[in-house]
């Protein structure tokens, strides 16, 4: 059954939900895992919640400042998004795809050896085969969510294949990618075979919601379910627990290439974000 986009167009002001209020911590802490590949071992960090399951997963897929923060524990962004899809009972696994090549932040870095539309698919889908075989996952849920250059790794993991593959039975069941980068995808026509959903800031200056729009405008009955929410006067990160906004410098990518973005929590945005995704993904 062909399905048609859904466009979303949220004024992030008029949202009113409270998140303030700190979660508990996760039932279980982080826990470092090794997952097996043709080209060596992709290290990955794993949250679960408490009780033997079976839970749907979640695999979260980072931005190109990596996955960890200095100290060498999860970056705050994704420490947070755990501990809230943990509490709507995911379990929540993150493979770090340039820890596990010996690489750093990727921001600044034009030509990138480690390729959103190739090496990091292939770690997204190693994760998924790897959630599958445990026995506290259902294998038939699990789900990617990713932030900007892991949000494009999303859209390009679960692009439409002109030959069906026979792992399709196993498939993901459905994608989120926050202000993923849309430009190649919308050249190369992109559409998804899983329901996919999109969010970005309308004055994202890293990534172009435009862009993204006319993407998903053109996947129009050949693609599965696909629908993209445009915050109004939000900027690239607004999902971020405490960032204060501020524009930043040294970008390899931005709308005007000037190398300079905005970047900051918008709490209502935040707020719409932490609410809609696991209801999405829980599908």
């Amino acid at each position: 059954m062909r399905m048609t986009p859904t466009f979303a167009f949220v004024v992030a002001a008029a949202l009113t939900v409270d998140v303030t209020t700190p979660l508990a911590a996760a039932p279980s802490g982080p826990e470092p895992v090794e997952i097996a590949q043709d080209n060596g071992v992709l290290k990955a960090v794993l949250i679960r919640p408490e009780g033997a399951g079976p839970f749907p997963a979640v695999i979260g897929l980072h931005g190109c400042e990596g996955l960890l923060g200095r100290n060498g524990t999860l970056e705050t962004r994704y420490r947070d998004w755990a501990e809230h899809l943990i509490k709507a009972g995911f379990v929540v696994l993150y493979p770090d795809s340039y820890g596990s090549r010996g690489l750093g932040s990727q921001c600044a870095i034009r030509r990138r050896a480690i390729r959103t539309d190739h090496e990091r698919v292939a770690d997204a889908n190693a994760a998924r085969h790897w959630l599958r075989a445990q026995p506290y996952v259902k294998a038939d849920h699990v789900t990617l969510l990713g932030w900007e250059t892991g949000g494009v790794t999303a859209l390009w993991t679960v692009r439409r294949r002109t030959t069906p593959s026979k792992d399709d039975k196993t498939d993901f069941r459905s994608a989120v990618a926050l202000y993923p980068g849309c430009r190649r995808l919308d050249n190369a026509a992109w559409s998804a075979r899983v329901p996919t959903l999109i969010l970005i800031g309308a004055a994202d200056d890293r990534t172009s919601a435009q862009v993204c729009q006319r993407m998903v405008a053109g996947t129009r009955g050949r693609s599965a379910g696909t629908s993209i929410v445009v915050y109004l006067g939000t900027y690239h990160d607004f999902d971020h627990p405490d960032l204060p906004l501020q524009v930043r410098g040294g970008y390899a990518f931005a709308v005007d290439s000037s190398g300079k973005i905005h970047t900051g929590t918008n709490p209502a945005a935040r707020a719409d974000a932490l609410r809609r995704v696991p209801q999405w993904l829980a599908r």
